[in-house]
């Protein structure tokens, strides 16, 4: 799937954690690269937070209306996998 689709509007943040070095987060991050200006491009207003912490385990979540926040972990997915994941958070 293309990630130049523009997302619910309930959706009202994106963010990854993610571990800058770790085998275990270096499919989150070929993953982040790879649809990071597409997706921002398809929903300029829409703040995606990466954010790098050393040792974390690979993690995204999703902020949606009224606060409500839904996360899932990404330890050991493929980026197949992750795109999945992430399509069920954003409701695709």
């Amino acid at each position: 799937m293309s990630w130049a689709t523009k997302l619910k509007p309930a959706v009202r943040e994106l963010r990854f954690h993610f571990c800058q070095t770790s085998p275990s987060s270096a499919p989150t991050r070929q993953f982040i690269q790879g649809i990071y200006k597409d997706l921002k491009t398809a929903n300029p207003q829409l703040p995606i937070l990466i954010r790098e912490c050393s040792g974390i385990q690979p993690r995204m979540w999703a902020r949606y209306e009224f606060g409500e926040e839904k996360s899932v972990p990404l330890d050991g997915l493929t980026e197949k996998q992750i795109s999945s994941k992430l399509k069920e958070l954003v409701g695709l």
